[in-house]
């Protein structure tokens, strides 16, 4: 009788850590998809959200990947690429996410080369650089980097997580 009560306490508690375990890869990405690159802006490529020619305007640019969606989506600007990417109905969309290092780029025509993972950067909001329509986010891949760039044009330095959409 012993014998079969330890039995059975044994496979209740593997089937309870299996149940956990199972609830805790509730709600997690998935992240077994390869991970896509930054692509190179072409001349005559437009912005996915306001239909503008990138090419034609100076400062930081972005793209994105959709998890359901193979092809990139580019923006002529910071600013833009938030403005889609803080909208509620694309923010658990978005995967990859790439915006230009402006410490290693010029502000008048930023280098595809130097594109950097978007959430791992540092942005500095309200300098009086502009970009494609005005006021746009530097976007720098190292905080003192960023911290550099308020301290010449002004402007506060946040991690991508703090953007909000009342800062655009």
């Amino acid at each position: 009788m012993r014998q079969t009560l330890n039995s059975s306490s044994s496979l209740f508690v593997s089937l309870f850590c299996l149940f956990l375990l199972g609830l805790s890869a509730c709600g997690q990405e998935d992240n077994s998809s390869p991970i896509r690159q930054a692509v190179a802006m072409e001349h005559g490529d437009e912005c996915h959200l306001c239909g503008m020619l990138i090419g034609n305007f100076p400062g930081p640019k972005g793209e994105l990947y959709l998890k359901t969606e193979e092809t990139v989506k580019k923006f002529c600007s910071t600013r833009d690429l938030f403005s889609f990417l803080l909208d509620p109905e694309y923010r658990k969309q978005v995967k990859e996410i790439y915006v230009h290092d402006m410490a290693k780029s010029p502000w008048q025509a930023p280098l595809d080369s130097h594109f950097i993972d978007a959430r791992q950067a540092w942005y500095v909001v309200g300098s009086s650089q502009t970009g494609a329509m005005g006021k746009t986010l530097a976007s720098f891949g190292k905080q003192q980097d960023a911290n550099a760039f308020a301290a010449e044009f002004g402007g506060q330095v946040y991690p991508f997580g703090q953007i909000s959409l009342s800062m655009l």
